[in-house]
């Protein structure tokens, strides 16, 4: 038996005895944080006192949100307007600014209770991504990506900023309370996460992309299909329908189920099951590596090109998407097998393993993305072997990015440091 083979069989057998002996879950709200309150401190539990996390939150926030405008910092202050201060995270590498980036920027502001920060980024999205227009195919939505002058460079969505704006906005909610006008956080979420589900179908011009033609016609609707109770990579007609691992939260959608309107609190329920076990279909047997864009089957969409049917940027997320909500939710064993296949593959990677793969394991980019480290360590919530603490290891001892990466590897980054703190929380 060859040594691939063997390493397969074992990382089988092991996750086998590890669901075999999980613990069943408990009620609606399950046996995770949520229902207990109390959220797993990794890098506590690897020895470190609570002084040196707090220095080393504190200090990641720091370089990232208000270090060298030239080479540490993502978000940049962007003047006033009659909702106060402007701001916006920025894409270094590509000199855009995007949905993700923007409600990655709230998510992590109101987890550090830096409201400020967090008013800025969504003034900014309210004032130039979204869509106001009611005959547009993006209405009521956010255009994924603009310069950052405001001009937008897409009239696309792209739903996980939609995701992650409904659930920064009912947490600043929770946490500060809500104000007026585009700061009523709650009035703002709940008529968002409607239309996400609900707004009806509309075809309308937009600016087309295509040289020599000005407009084209695009219609869209809901950001979810409602049949198969997933979330969609882009609801425009451009794009067949499909979707992105990546974009599936569970862990959001059951709050989503409490905390929004009550008419669609049964779909978000059900939602978040269909994204339990899309991770389990849409993962490999053996590696856990998962597709960027799959179709509702899970099965690899053939015209997405290699980017969408490998492991790539897109599909770091994943791993943290299905530990997180095994952490606040605890509901379903299979995603600790998860965890533990994945980083069996890693470790057997060695310690400077690549960024791209094919999804059984081939690696195609061989740098070594902070932004997958910090991911690794998050899957350590859900993980059930020893190897686990040596993923937490390495985003302790990985440095915040800088240069050209530093936009979605260190949000990511800034992210994982406040899962493994246990200071990723819901308010």
């Amino acid at each position: 038996m060859n040594s691939i083979l063997k390493w397969a069989l074992l990382v089988l057998s092991s996750s086998w005895m590890t669901v075999a002996g999980a613990e069943k879950p408990s009620g609606a709200d399950g046996n995770g944080a949520y229902a207990t309150g109390q959220y797993r401190k990794l890098f506590a539990e690897a020895g470190h006192s609570q002084t040196e996390i707090r220095q080393k939150i504190d200090s990641a926030f720091q370089q990232l949100f208000h270090g060298d405008p030239r080479t540490q910092t993502v978000y940049y202050e962007a003047g006033t307007n009659a909702n106060g201060l402007l701001a916006f995270t920025t894409d270094i590498k590509h000199r855009d600014v995007r949905s993700e980036g923007l409600s990655y920027g709230m998510m992590i502001a109101v987890q550090l209770n830096k409201k400020a920060e967090f008013d800025a980024l969504w003034n900014w999205s309210k004032t130039y991504l979204y869509v106001s227009d009611t005959n547009h195919p993006a209405f009521g939505f956010f255009a994924w990506q603009a310069r950052t002058n405001g001009v937008r460079m897409s009239q696309f969505v792209a739903p996980d900023g939609e995701e992650y704006y409904v659930t920064a906005l009912y947490l600043a909610a929770h946490r500060w309370g809500s104000g007026v006008g585009i700061y009523n956080y709650k009035a703002q979420a709940d008529e968002l996460l409607s239309r996400m589900r609900n707004r009806p179908t509309i075809t309308g011009p937009v600016p087309s992309p295509r040289r020599g033609t000005n407009v084209m016609m695009v219609t869209a609707g809901p950001l979810f299909q409602p049949e198969h109770k997933m979330v969609l990579f882009s609801p425009s007609s451009e794009r067949t329908q499909y979707t992105d691992a990546s974009y599936h939260l569970p862990a959001f959608y059951e709050l989503w189920s409490r905390w929004g309107p009550k008419e669609d609190a049964e779909f978000w329920k059900q939602a978040a099951d269909v994204s339990r076990d899309f991770f389990i279909k849409v993962t490999h047997p053996v590696t856990a590596l998962n597709p960027c864009y799959a179709n509702f089957d899970a099965s690899i969409v053939q015209r997405s090109g290699s980017y969408g049917t490998n492991f790539s940027y897109d599909a770091f997320r994943t791993a943290g998407n299905w530990s997180v909500d095994w952490s606040w939710w605890g509901k379903d064993p299979r995603q600790r097998e998860l965890s533990d296949k994945l980083q069996a593959f890693f470790e057997s990677q060695g310690t400077n393993y690549g960024c791209v793969f094919t999804l059984d394991g081939k690696p195609l980019e061989v740098r070594h993305a902070q932004g997958l480290v910090a991911i690794n360590a998050v899957a350590s919530l859900a993980a059930t072997h020893p190897r686990a603490k040596q993923f937490v290891a390495e985003l302790w001892n990985t440095p915040p990015p800088d240069g050209l990466e530093r936009y979605y590897e260190g949000l990511l980054y800034m992210m994982a440091l406040l899962h493994c703190s246990g200071e990723f929380r819901v308010w």
